[in-house]
């Protein structure tokens, strides 16, 4: 269970969320190391983000989605 939102009503739906991320990311055909050097970011922080370590912040969000290739409302709207 992520740390912060243990005890969060929001828990199940942000591990959702980290789940299809972590599925984007692998439709796209990337590693975390190919999504992280396309965001000028070192690995660990892919592997943050998809573990629930690390939140990203909507724009964080927008800009993985465009490191995916793929259209974050498309994304909001299908998860």
């Amino acid at each position: 269970m992520i740390g912060s939102l243990k005890n969060s009503p929001y828990s199940v739906r942000y591990e959702e969320f980290l789940a299809a991320l972590g599925a984007a990311r692998e439709q796209a055909g990337l590693t975390q190391a190919e999504l992280a050097a396309r965001l000028n970011k070192p690995q660990s922080y892919v592997s943050k983000c998809e573990s629930g370590e690390r939140r990203l912040d909507v724009i964080e969000f927008e800009i993985w989605c465009q490191a995916l290739k793929i259209d974050a409302a498309a994304f909001m709207a299908s998860f």
